[in-house]
């Protein structure tokens, strides 16, 4: 190929127009669905038929540290179950009425089993000693 040959006009192919049938049409644009939020634990306890019980928040009043407020949140299976262990007194029981119950009863056990354990150390004759060494920390003896 010679120097010159570069400079020479290519002959442009020719392009025959397409059928209609060998068209492709214009690329469907993809439609976006929105994503699925995912499940809760109560919605994914609900599905597999089981009991969902949750605490949500807890206030405490700033002014009396011996008032405070529990929130929870449930589903239909756990009321249930605690219709059938006895926590329904009344016919008309709203479900928080019930829930509420149960819950009266956990922190009565809460609070029983600290005070058994407190008179069970202190008639044992054995006496713990505690004793401030700063920094949030005690030593026990």
């Amino acid at each position: 190929m010679a120097f010159f040959d570069l400079f020479r006009k290519k002959p442009t192919p020719v392009v025959e127009p397409k059928s209609p049938e060998s068209v492709e049409p214009p690329p469907v644009p993809r439609v976006r669905t929105p994503k699925e939020e995912p499940k809760t634990a109560k919605q994914l306890a609900t599905e597999k038929n089981l009991p969902y019980v949750n605490i949500l928040s807890m206030d405490v009043d700033l002014d009396n540290l011996h008032q405070g407020a529990f929130e929870l949140d449930w589903n239909e299976i756990f009321v249930a179950r605690l219709v059938k262990a006895g926590y329904m007194i009344k016919k008309d029981d709203t479900d928080s009425e019930i829930v509420d119950r149960w819950f009266q009863n956990v922190c009565r056990h809460v609070v029983m089993e600290t005070w058994e354990q407190e008179e069970a150390i202190s008639k044992s004759g054995v006496w713990v000693r505690s004793t401030d060494i700063g920094d949030g920390r005690s030593e026990v003896s």
